[in-house]
C-alpha cells in the first residue's frame, strides 16, 4: 500500500509517499511543491494542481492523508487561501480516484508522540525515528507530510486494515 500524505500550502505544499512491504515501511518519495509566488493567485493554484497530478501519476499512491485546514481568528485570510490550495488538493486526488483522509493536526501529533500539543520538534524527531532516517527532513513541510502519512499508517493499524 502506498500512502501520499499532504501537508497544504500555497506557498509551500509538503508531501511524502510511504510504502508498506513486507511489514515494513519505507519512503518513496518526499518533497515540497512550491508554486511560482510572482504568478496571480488563479496561475499559482494551477501550478500546485499541476505538480500534484504530476506526483500522483508518477509515484500511483493508493490513497491520500491530508492535514485538515487550521484556523485562526486572528488570520482569518490565510484560512481561506489554505482552503483554496487544499480544495485543489482534493479536486487532483478525486480525479485520480484516490480517497482522501483528512487530520487534524492533533490527531497526527497525538498518533506520533502520544500528546496532540506535541511541538514541532518533537514531531519532527518522531518522524526521523519510525523511519529510521539520518536526520530531519528539510524543509519542515516535508516532515509535516511524512507525519500525516504515518498517522493515516497507524489508524489503519489500528483499525486492522493493515499490518506493519
Amino acid at each position: 500500500m502506498r500512502i501520499l500524505g499532504i501537508d497544504p500550502g500555497l506557498n509551500i505544499t509538503g508531501y511524502g509517499l510511504l510504502e508498506v512491504v513486507d511489514n515494513s515501511i519505507k519512503i518513496v518519495e518526499a518533497g515540497v511543491i512550491r508554486p511560482n509566488n510572482k504568478l496571480p493567485f488563479e496561475q499559482r493554484l494551477l501550478e500546485l494542481g499541476d505538480e500534484l497530478d504530476n506526483v500522483i501519476a508518477q509515484f500511483k499512491p493508493d490513497v491520500m492523508a491530508v492535514e485538515e485546514l487550521y484556523s485562526h481568528i486572528k488570520h482569518p485570510k490565510t484560512s481561506i487561501i489554505m482552503g483554496h490550495a487544499r480544495g485543489i488538493i482534493f479536486y487532483k486526488a478525486a480525479e485520480a480516484k484516490l480517497t482522501v483522509t483528512p487530520y487534524a493536526s492533533t490527531k497526527v501529533k497525538n498518533a506520533l508522540t502520544g500528546n496532540g500539543r506535541a511541538s514541532k520538534r518533537q514531531m519532527q524527531m518522531m518522524v526521523c525515528s519510525t523511519l529510521n532516517l539520518p536526520e530531519i527532513p528539510e524543509p519542515p513541510d516535508v516532515a509535516d507530510a511524512l507525519a500525516v502519512a504515518l498517522c493515516h499508517l497507524r489508524t489503519l493499524q489500528h483499525q486492522k486494515v493493515i499490518q506493519v
